[in-house]
């Protein structure tokens, strides 16, 4: 690298430095999810500790060509912020037409190059384009070049850590100003029985100049703790978890993360089904699809199903949802006697007083 080429990359990762700074350099983030991280969501899960959030990925050709996509798929408010709004792409000129009309309600517009599902492989994107990476370059760049608000990627990693820390370096001088880095392969799609490797993080953040986030076994505080030293990343992303917990980031866990050191733990006063009242009336006030409320209701009530299956299946059977009908739902589980606690550590209720994240 030249020395003015070397200058310009220097001054180019400052002015990331200093975006992330203004933002307040959030640590702990809502990842992305398709049909999950919607905003009635983003806002249950701001409410209880998390400091940024990522929308669902967007397909940016559909979000280009059609209003309707547009409305219903992309929503926010004044209060949703910080946010990354995430979209797929395999086209620059298309997706810098996307970008362009979320750039005004975002911090940064996301490139999304780690879906590993079957849809990505067939519509040539996400964790598929790592077998282009001439292309993947281009997208950056058309996005750094033309843009007013940074660019970010989300990537998973190659099998061999040479080829993750070349395509990072790659990116990086493309003009990407934020990395999220998820631990596993593209091969790796089971988190729940694949651990991601924090190594590779710590490695692509050793390697790179400008902020990285880490993605990959966040089922609790302790494990943000744990990652956020092992990694040195500037904040971390969780996903799986908060859908059943979407408290995590308050310093709540479910019952399964407490086993071996229930002495330690404590009832937090708060369950999920008390949460799920709250996000039904985010969703009252902040519109969104009824495909994917019934997602959270599954995802939060997972447990209180599994004792109560017939409480599922009448959800199940309900083809057309009201809220009348969900409010009823978690009034028959109260009614049936049944309450599944979430747990707190002793000293994380200490430091949810003092912040004031929730009590």
């Amino acid at each position: 690298m030249g020395r003015r080429a070397g200058a310009e990359h220097g001054s180019r990762a400052e002015r990331a430095w200093a975006h992330w700074a203004g933002l307040g350099r959030p640590k702990l983030i809502v990842a992305p999810m398709v049909d999950n991280s919607e905003l009635p969501f983003r806002m249950l899960c701001r409410k209880y500790g998390a400091e940024a959030a990522y929308t669902p990925m967007l397909h940016s050709r559909i979000f280009t060509e059609t209003e309707k996509y547009r409305s219903t798929e992309f929503t926010t408010c004044k209060e949703d912020r910080p946010l990354f709004v995430q979209f797929c792409a395999n086209d620059p000129d298309i997706l810098l037409e996307a970008a362009r009309r979320v750039e005004p309600y975002c911090d940064y517009v996301d490139i999304n190059l780690g879906c590993p599902q079957r849809i990505a492989r067939r519509g040539n994107y996400g964790a598929f384009l790592m077998d282009n990476l001439p292309l993947v370059k281009s997208l950056v760049q058309k996005l750094a070049l033309n843009l007013n608000v940074p660019v970010s990627c989300k990537i998973r990693v190659f099998p061999k850590l040479e080829d993750t820390l070349n395509y990072a370096r790659m990116l990086e001088e493309a003009g990407c100003s934020l990395l999220a880095v998820h631990g596993r392969t593209r091969d790796e799609k089971d988190g729940k029985k694949i651990r991601a490797d924090w190594s590779a993080i710590k490695a692509v953040k050793d390697a790179l100049n400008i902020p990285v986030l880490a993605n990959g076994n966040i089922r609790h505080m302790d494990d943000v703790e744990s990652c956020l030293q092992e990694t040195g990343a500037d904040g971390v992303l969780s996903a799986e978890t908060l859908l059943e917990n979407p408290a995590l980031f308050a310093g709540y866990r479910t019952a399964d993360w407490i086993v071996g050191s229930e002495e330690s733990h404590k009832d937090g006063h708060l369950d999920q089904a008390e949460l799920l009242v709250e996000y039904l009336k985010f969703c009252e006030k902040y519109p969104v699809p009824w495909r994917m409320i019934r997602s959270h209701m599954h995802k939060m009530l997972g447990d209180w199903f599994k004792i109560h299956p017939q409480v599922r299946d009448e959800l199940n059977a309900q083809s057309k949802l009201t809220f009348e009908f969900l409010y009823g739902l978690v009034d028959k589980l109260k009614d049936l006697g049944l309450r599944i606690p979430l747990y707190v550590k002793d000293e994380d209720v200490v430091r949810i007083s003092a912040n004031g994240s929730a009590t």
